[in-house]
């Protein structure tokens, strides 16, 4: 049997949901999974349907039927199959914890995505990546070729048909209109001690303030520096007995779970935006399992 995904966004009313399984039933689907949320905020309602299809019917035709059903509702909607893995390019700058993090994630099954480039404006990491068999691309960035190099990003992503950009602390700011261009497909992971600490040494900063929990938050990428949707968020505790470097191998783990969860989240198209915050649906029972491992 087929597994496929249905994601649907539209103005909340009454009936939705049964429009939906009744669709999906007459069209000989069956539903594995389910979860909405109906926002009293903006008044948006948001659902994520896994389901079978016990006939064999392929994704176009399921599209083509579910235009009456769409249209009833003003839904804006999306038919994926499951078995396909997202291309995703990868950037980096100096900082590889993120980086290697994913590729062990990404060589276990554990993230199941097609990284299809690697990019970084410096060449640290270039024999990790081809050691992987990824193809490696170093772009440098000044502040007199920007426009070039971020043309050059591009095309490594168009030429990659890659539907996702992972900043997995890549350390230059991205223009607006490069923001504008990707928006709702570049994931940034950052610590959460902003806007406190700002600048270099956060961590530190931190130590020297004796704060008491360190943090990481990954959101999706807009104009506004580090203040995009939030997917994903975690926290570790430390105590007065730990030392500045301490921090610092503390918050790259979290970075690195962090980062990991939102795209887990992100590829399975379990996130909607939802003005400027996100909807994050739950895994279903024992999809996310491999994923906490770290």
């Amino acid at each position: 049997m087929s597994k496929y995904a249905l994601t649907v966004t539209c103005q909340s009313t009454r009936g939705i949901v049964a429009g939906i399984a009744n669709y999906l039933a007459d069209n000989g689907c069956n539903i594995s999974d389910s979860a909405q949320f109906d926002s009293l905020e903006t008044g948006n309602f948001f659902m994520r349907v896994s389901f079978n299809s016990e006939t064999g019917g392929d994704l176009d035709t399921l599209r083509e039927n579910f235009i009456e059903t769409a249209a009833k509702f003003g839904m804006s909607y999306q038919f994926h199959d499951e078995s396909e893995r997202m291309k995703v390019v990868i950037m980096v700058s100096r900082f590889g914890h993120c980086l290697n993090d994913l590729l062990y994630r990404w060589r276990i099954g554990a993230l199941p995505i097609d990284i299809v480039a690697v990019i970084s404006n410096h060449m640290d990491y270039q024999k990790v990546v081809v050691n992987h068999d990824i193809p490696f691309h170093c772009i440098k960035v000044t502040k007199q070729n920007k426009p070039e190099a971020e043309a050059a990003i591009m095309r490594v992503v168009e030429e990659t048909d890659a539907e996702l950009i992972v900043l997995a602390r890549y350390m230059q700011i991205l223009s607006d209109e490069m923001c504008q261009k990707m928006s709702g497909k570049i994931i940034n992971i950052h610590h959460s001690f902003l806007p406190s600490f700002k600048g270099a040494n956060p961590y530190k900063q931190a130590f020297e303030r004796g704060v008491k929990l360190i943090g990481a938050t990954s959101h999706y990428v807009t104009a506004d520096l580090d203040e995009g949707p939030i997917i994903e968020q975690d926290i570790v505790r430390i105590t007065h007995a730990q030392s500045p470097e301490d921090y610092v191998s503390l918050g790259r783990d979290v970075e690195s779970q962090v980062l990991a969860r939102a795209i887990h989240a992100h590829i399975h198209r379990r996130v909607f935006l939802n003005g400027d915050k996100t909807v994050v649906f739950p895994a279903s029972p024992g999809s996310y399992a491999s994923e906490r491992m770290g």
